[in-house]
């Protein structure tokens, strides 16, 4: 169990940034979340002693789950409910940014 709650610190470390970029890629922050969620359920099913650059990875499988996201999107003409303006969420790596908005995680 230490080993997942190990994992778990790790993951979370990264959280802001895959959801920042999965924001970025699918414009929904309700989608965005779907996805790093399953990037979280990848990692857990993962042999994580094959990883050697955890960020990478985790940006990788987030980054293919959005794309996969998309193609689903497309192929079914759908469009996401909660699109605002990115200017609406400061998503960035920058620390000044503050936390997500409430009611919208």
């Amino acid at each position: 169990m230490i080993a997942q709650e190990r994992l778990s610190e790790q993951f979370e470390a990264h959280r802001r940034h895959l959801l920042a970029a999965a924001y970025r890629m699918l414009g929904s922050l309700s989608e965005a979340e779907d996805a790093v969620q399953e990037g979280w359920l990848r990692l857990c099913r993962a042999e994580t002693e094959a990883i050697e650059n955890l960020g990478g990875w985790l940006t990788r499988v987030v980054s293919r789950v959005c794309l996969d996201m998309l193609r689903s999107r497309k192929s079914r003409r759908e469009e996401p409910l909660d699109t605002h303006p990115a200017e609406t969420y400061p998503l960035t790596e920058d620390r000044e940014a503050g936390p997500i908005p409430s009611g919208r995680r």
